[in-house]
This record gives C-alpha cells, structure tokens and sequence, in this order.
C-alpha cells in the first residue's frame, strides 16, 4: 500500500517537473476534458434549448452556470429565459437575472447595461420585467420611512 503510494506520488512528481505547451486558445474544464468558449457556450446553448427540459434541470443548470467565474453570454441567457418560459416559471427568470447581474461583480457598470442591451429583445418578447423595473435592485429596508425610523432612535 505504501509502496504504491510512493510510486504514484514520484509518477506525479515527475509529471509536473516537465515543461508544457503553452494554450493560445482559451479553454474551460468541464468533468475532466477541455472545451472551448464556443464549445461551453454551445452546450449550455443547446442543454437550455431542449424541448424537454424540466424544472430540476433547468434549475442545476442554471445553478452550475452561475456557479463559475463568468459572466454568461447573452445567446447563453436568452436560451434560458426560454426555458424559463416553457416551464412556465417567472421567478426563475428573475432569479437567474439577479444571478446574472451579481456576476458582472465590479464591472456591473459595464458588463450588465450591454447584457441588458442584448437580451431586451428577448425580455420584451417573453414579458420578463428586468431586476430594476421591480424594484429588486435596492434593499427593501432602505425606504425612506425606515431610515428616518431608525435616525430618530
């Protein structure tokens, strides 16, 4: 047992010492192998698109994508606003927009505005009103009446 081990400890080892190429192309890791940024976007494109989908996988899907370190493209975001549409499930669409808009992170004031440009079409077309037309983009403790509340305490 120890002996083994060893040997694949070394084998490692080994492996790692080496020089390796350089990748020119930008590439994710997804369940072990390598896939390029048209190929992630493809499969989630596609995994979003099936007619069959339900609401347990449109959920995890949505749950894995938000759970990288992305920002998800917009043919990506439309694709899942449709199957929110199908499922019939309005409160997913918006927790995915909210979801989507905390991961523009710092850059929200840049990255969110051309998502929003892109997917507004689409958002029209379905009746999906964004995170700001319901108001879900400020806290609800932050209104007036409250804040004054607490000053006077």
């Amino acid at each position: 047992m120890f002996r083994s081990s060893i040997t694949h400890l070394r084998s490692i080892l080994r492996g790692t010492t080496g020089l390796s190429a350089i990748r020119t192309t930008p590439v994710r890791h997804s369940h072990g192998g390598c896939e390029s940024d048209a190929e992630f976007d493809a499969r989630f494109e596609a995994y979003f698109n099936r007619p069959d989908i339900d609401y347990w996988e449109a959920r995890k899907a949505m749950n894995d994508l938000l759970g990288m370190d992305l920002v998800p493209e917009p043919k990506i975001i439309v694709a899942a606003l449709k199957a929110c549409r199908r499922l019939n499930d309005y409160a997913l669409a918006i927790r995915f927009m909210e979801g989507v808009k905390n991961q523009c992170g710092s850059h929200e004031k840049e990255i969110y505005p051309y998502l929003l440009q892109e997917i507004k079409p689409t958002l029209c077309d379905l009746g999906i009103d964004t995170v700001e037309e319901l108001g879900y983009d400020k806290p609800e403790l932050a209104m007036k009446t409250i804040m004054i509340w607490k000053n006077k305490s």
